[in-house]
């Protein structure tokens, strides 16, 4: 192993794809970082963590382990096939979102005239509008007058 390297991914015959820390990473802090990248610690081996359901797509986990690792400021040595810098997985399928399709209809849409809105007069009348009541003959004067002895508020 390299001096200076903080973590170590590989195979094991007994548990998988495993992980260890090295003497350069304190202890508590590589758990702390495994556990988060979804590795357990191997009972009676100390220092050494399992990927915990390894068959749920186990190489990639690690790859991206190891990724997320280095790009924390980490050193990270691994196995060939499971160091993303060597190895690389297949494409995935790209699957067309459709959204240069939809913005394409959008502007075709935004740039034609619309048949909803007519550019002559519509040809029925205007809806009746309600008729304001008459105001009565006499209103009621109310006059108020300011008391001197007391001060407004």
């Amino acid at each position: 192993m390299q001096p200076g390297t903080h973590f170590a991914f590989g195979d094991h015959d007994e548990h998988g794809f495993v992980a260890s820390f090295t003497a350069t990473m304190p202890a508590h802090l590589a758990h702390w970082y495994l556990e988060r990248e979804q590795f357990e610690p191997v009972p009676g081996e100390p220092g050494l963590f399992q990927l915990s359901e390894p068959e749920r797509d186990g190489p990639r986990r690690v790859r991206q382990a190891v990724h997320d690792l280095r790009r924390q400021g980490y050193t990270v040595q691994a196995d060939i096939r499971l160091d993303p810098a060597l190895s690389s997985s297949p494409p995935r399928p790209v699957r067309p979102n459709g959204l240069m399709e939809r913005r394409s209809r959008l502007a075709q849409a935004a740039a034609s005239a619309t048949t909803q809105r007519r550019a002559t007069p519509p040809t029925s009348s205007a809806p009746a509008a309600r008729p304001i009541p008459p105001q009565p003959a006499s209103v009621p004067a109310v006059h108020l007058t300011a008391s001197s002895s007391r001060r407004s508020r």
